[in-house]
């Protein structure tokens, strides 16, 4: 039953802190990470979001590849729309030439902001054709020639890093264009938890490995969890109010940072908890989070899990990452 265990970081910045405190706590969990015996470190691609310092992701795997040794790092994603292809194989490729075979490039159709930081970022089509076009390119540009299969352009930094490209997503949709491109499928069930038995059916019965993008021999998914682990139930679930008060702000339109933990009875009463887009989630002591964890394995067949974990204090997510590794590895 037990499966790989990654972490999926969007470098929080709580209330009283800067970005510079949330990138430094962040590298800090990597080291522990990477000690721990986590599979994989991924950042996530944020923009004009007060709370979350994971924006350049490049630069977040390249430091955090650098304080690390063994872990993979990468990204989850990077939000395909914003950035021009060649410049993501040439950023990937050069994390891939410092940093060795431990480099991941997960990759996303959603803008990762609001529509008009979108325009500023000069976002371009997500329509999924599109999308498969600029796969099939950076393939080419890590290929060992180095050269985009739709046109001659040429990537000298990143030809030969055969860096794994991941296709993300949340819905049907993008599941269908994981299995036909032939690609592991990540799926964002941490907060889109309507799709998932759905999605992953559809991943599994349209993978093909006749694509010419098609990477693997096999469906492999990883699926997004919600995690807190504390030394006691009712530590964990006061932890977790965090996350469901940065929820509960989304949906008011209120913009702040990361705020303490309540008593859950106290954001009950003012209209929090229960958050529908949390429903999948492992809170709780260890013991009760393992079998959380082994319930959502059973139900869904994932060959990895990929688990976000938001706290205002930063050593409250070691402690829960530290007590996690004690009751899985």
């Amino acid at each position: 039953m037990s499966v790989p265990l990654s972490i999926l970081d969007l470098v929080t910045i709580s209330e009283g802190s800067t970005a510079r405190d949330a990138i430094a706590a962040t590298m800090e969990s990597a080291r522990l990470a990477d000690r721990l015996g986590y599979h994989r470190l991924w950042f996530a691609e944020h923009h004009n979001t007060p709370n979350l310092a994971a924006s350049a992701t490049a630069l977040l795997i390249s430091q955090a590849a650098s304080v690390t040794e063994r872990i993979r790092v990468g990204s989850g994603g990077v939000m395909l729309p914003n950035h021009a292809p060649l410049m993501v194989a040439e950023q990937y490729g050069t994390l891939a030439a410092m940093h060795g075979d431990r480099i991941d490039l997960g990759l996303g159709r959603a803008p990762g902001t609001d529509m008009m930081t979108a325009q500023a970022l000069s976002r371009s089509s997500s329509d999924p054709q599109a999308f498969a076009g600029s796969i099939y390119d950076m393939q080419g540009w890590f290929s060992e020639t180095g050269t985009a299969h739709s046109m001659a352009i040429k990537s000298a930094v990143s030809a030969g890093t055969q860096v794994p490209i991941w296709v993300l997503g949340s819905t049907v949709n993008g599941a269908s264009i994981a299995g036909q491109l032939g690609l592991p499928f990540s799926i964002a069930s941490h907060f889109a938890p309507d799709q998932v038995d759905d999605a992953i059916r559809v991943y599994r019965e349209s993978f093909s490995t006749e694509a010419p993008t098609a990477q693997i021999d096999r469906p492999y998914v990883m699926a997004g969890i919600n995690v807190l682990v504390a030394d006691t139930d009712d530590e964990a679930e006061r932890e977790f109010t965090v996350v469901e008060q940065m929820f509960m702000d989304v949906q008011h339109g209120r913009s702040r940072k990361i705020q303490p933990p309540m008593h859950p009875a106290t954001l009950a009463g003012q209209g929090g908890g229960n958050q529908p887009m949390l429903r999948i989630k492992a809170v709780g002591a260890p013991d009760t989070v393992k079998a959380q964890l082994e319930e959502f394995v059973q139900r869904t067949g994932a060959d990895e899990l990929i688990i976000t974990t938001y706290a205002y204090d930063s050593a409250v997510r070691d402690r829960s990452l530290q007590l996690l590794a004690d009751c899985w590895f």
